[in-house]
């Protein structure tokens, strides 16, 4: 029954420094919410239609920063740029590629400690 995943939510600490990461760093764009009685945010693809990323702002920070889930994984295009823009900023993360399909996978925390996983083709090169 199950068709796709429909959105990750997160809770944020910092809203700016979370919208820095997640649209100035890695190009989402905020976009429509509908009033839903709390602050937060939608977080579009660019050129997308479909909020893939939802941000609570009001939410105490959990004790145990992934919980049960262990990170949020995007399918990513243009690694070298991506890659440029993670070491302009001196931030940290973990670039591999995946046994067997040869997947770039590029690993980083959020700046509220959320595992995020960015995919790119395997045909794609430093």
């Amino acid at each position: 029954m199950i068709q796709g995943m429909n959105h990750f939510t997160i809770t944020a600490e910092d809203r700016a420094q979370t919208l820095d990461f997640y649209c100035g760093l890695l190009g989402l764009v905020e976009g429509p919410r509908p009033e839903l009685g709390f602050p937060g945010a939608w977080l579009y693809p660019r050129g997308g239609n479909h909020a893939v990323l939802h941000v609570y702002w009001d939410r105490p920070m959990p004790r145990e920063r992934t919980g049960v889930i262990d990170h949020m994984a995007f399918t990513s295009s243009n690694l070298r740029a991506v890659k440029a823009r993670f070491d302009e900023r001196g931030l940290k993360y973990d670039l591999r590629r995946q046994a067997g399909a040869g997947v770039w996978q590029l690993f980083s925390l959020d700046p509220n400690g959320a595992k995020v996983e960015l995919d790119f083709d395997p045909s794609e090169s430093l």
